[in-house]
């Protein structure tokens, strides 16, 4: 496996995003371990003095890496909460394998649950995924639901390869794999009802100085399980199983303005037991990465869920 890792000054006196960085060594094949690593990145903040609040996981997905987060952690930490904050592989400042084919839906939540279980030891984690974030972090999360005492969903889902999924994002499929020219800064840009500033823009390029450190953002929405035959819909269906037993709070706050998600919290309402009678909300003037239009809100949101102790 040809591994790429993105030099340490391209992170240098990014705007807002003033964190230490963190690392662990992962196998970087985990269903044949040959010794061969990967170094996963992720934030770690907690209140200054004797913790005393909860530990809330924030994934992110695709392009982007945690720098997405960088707004919403402060507002959390403040309420006296641990915020973990890692990087997928491929992106941020964890290593990127080079060729597309080194990435799979599976791997990619086996690189996790090395990260959150074997060296973080996670538990009681009240756990917000969005995008991709979403789909590895419920597989994740259905592997060993004991560790997690909440949800928080947001422009993501869980698809199994049983239902179609949307012209918009079938299109952005396509895109990402055929286009020449992958533009990481101003895809998410287009994906923001506010405009991101030209340093911002540059942040999220940061982690990918050419081309060749993009073959994990590239092949990532080809992995969506599309149909029932794909490799990564029957371990989705077996989540989905988990989900539907799934009694601890589930609050959903999907954007207002997200063509290719929009509608996705309605299989979860149907499905999932721990959605009901939870303060679900719209989260308005907000685009697929509402992380960026919203930061505030969405702090807010999972800190009201928490101190409410999940509706329960």
């Amino acid at each position: 496996m040809h591994i790429l890792r993105t030099p340490d000054e391209r992170f240098a006196d990014l705007p807002g995003y003033g964190f230490a960085p963190h690392y662990v060594e992962v196998s970087a094949t985990p269903e044949a371990p040959d010794g061969e690593t990967l170094r996963i990145h992720y934030l770690d903040e907690s209140p200054a003095g004797p913790a005393s609040g909860e530990t809330v996981l924030l994934l992110h997905g695709e392009p982007s890496w945690s720098y997405l987060y960088r707004d919403m952690i402060g507002p959390l930490v403040a309420a006296g909460h641990r915020v973990v904050v890692p990087d997928l592989v491929g992106f941020g400042r964890s290593d990127k394998p080079a060729d597309t084919g080194d990435y799979t839906y599976g791997r990619h939540v086996a690189w996790m649950q090395a990260l959150l279980f074997d060296h973080l030891d996670l538990t009681d984690v009240t756990f917000f995924g969005q995008d991709w974030g979403g789909l590895v972090g419920l597989r994740v999360l259905a592997s060993d639901p004991d560790r997690f005492a909440r949800i928080v969903l947001a422009n993501t889902g869980l698809p199994t390869g049983l239902s179609p999924l949307s012209d918009a994002f079938m299109a952005w499929q396509k895109f990402s794999r055929e286009t020449p020219v992958f533009d990481i800064g101003f895809l998410i840009n287009a994906a923001t009802v506010r405009e991101l500033s030209l340093d911002e823009i540059a942040a999220y390029d940061a982690p990918f100085p050419d081309d060749t450190y993009k073959a994990g953002a590239r092949i990532f929405p080809s992995l969506v399980p599309t149909g029932p035959d794909d490799p990564a819909a029957t371990a989705n269906q077996a989540a989905w199983e988990v989900l539907e037993a799934w009694t601890k709070p589930m609050l959903l706050c999907f954007s207002d303005s997200d063509p290719v998600t929009r509608g996705g919290d309605q299989i979860f309402l149907r499905k999932v037991p721990g959605t009901r009678g939870q303060a679900h909300t719209t989260v308005e003037e907000a685009h697929h990465f509402l992380q960026e239009d919203a930061p505030e809100r969405l702090a807010e949101i999972i800190n009201g869920l928490i101190s409410h102790r999940g509706g329960t």
